[in-house]
């Protein structure tokens, strides 16, 4: 466990192994009191709440937890999950190279509106019968997971990738939308550029230039994939990082837009209510009340 300096009360959970799946009951009496704070992650999770109730809250969204739900998470999301004692469920991490050994299946994080595709985190329905179809993954995933043979690695991940697809499936069937782009391997390139150089990267140009498109392509491209332009994305992946530390630290605005890349707090502040709508001030006052 690490603690980010600049964001005193996000606590960041890393994980050495790049798969693990376990219940919520292992994770509250073993990790209880690392996730009792917002806290994000370095890898994918997938939360299978089977029972139980509480609050879910993801990047100042507030969900209200309840049984026969599946809640994805894309690394860097900050969450924390309120739930009664008697919660039942299971919890998925893993990385993306994990999911994608043969170099494949990145459409599964990127092009099947479970994870970066989908503006907001998705809270997925379980069916009864769907209910019966993951049982059966996880239950031989679990397995899997406690036993050190060989090809360990190979099978767990074809598992993940069943359960995954089971999942995106629904989402398809539920109406929700599916792009089926062929640029996948450049948009998964643009999104991880983005990550590592939002607060020095703002313009479309800068990432187009490194990936050897054009802007306009790019753009083209991200926009018919996801709903949302490169532009979008850049600017979303800044107010999103402003927004965090707004709501979970004590640092101020000029620190923030200083964080960020922006030189003037003016043009920092300007910034934030066109994406928002809101003036940062204001924002921050209401994030506070978030968990009162």
């Amino acid at each position: 466990m690490a603690e980010n300096d600049a964001a005193p009360r996000i606590v960041k959970l890393e994980s050495s192994l790049p798969f693990e799946i376990h219940s919520m009951q292992w994770i509250n009496r073993n990790r209880g009191q690392r996730i009792a704070t917002p806290h994000s992650h370095e890898q994918f999770v997938v939360i299978w709440v089977k029972s139980g109730s509480g609050t879910h809250y993801i990047d100042l969204e507030k969900h209200e937890l309840k049984g026969g739900s599946v809640y994805c998470l894309s690394p860097g999301q900050i969450h924390l999950l309120k739930s009664s004692e008697d919660i039942d469920g299971i919890v998925i991490s893993f990385s993306a190279d994990f999911l994608c050994l043969s170099g494949e299946h990145y459409d599964l994080l990127f092009n099947s509106g479970l994870f970066y595709a989908s503006p907001q985190t998705p809270v997925i329905p379980v069916s009864p019968e769907m209910h019966l179809e993951l049982e059966d993954i996880t239950q031989l995933m679990q397995k899997e997971f406690d036993n050190f043979f060989l090809l360990r690695s190979e099978i767990l991940g074809s598992f993940l990738r069943i359960f995954l697809l089971y999942l995106a499936k629904h989402v398809e069937e539920a109406g929700r939308p599916v792009s089926r782009s062929r640029n996948m391997e450049l948009i998964r390139h643009f999104l991880a550029l983005v990550e590592q150089h939002f607060t020095s990267r703002r313009m479309v140009s800068d990432y187009a230039y490194e990936l050897a498109v054009t802007p306009n392509y790019l753009n083209e491209v991200v926009k018919k994939t996801t709903g949302s332009s490169a532009s979008d994305h850049i600017k979303q992946r800044v107010v999103l990082e402003a927004k965090r530390q707004a709501a979970y630290t004590d640092v101020s605005m000029k620190e923030i837009a200083f964080g960020l890349g922006f030189e003037d707090v003016a043009h920092f502040s300007k910034y934030f209510k066109n994406a928002t709508g809101i003036n940062f001030s204001d924002f921050k006052k209401n994030a506070s009340l978030l968990f009162s």
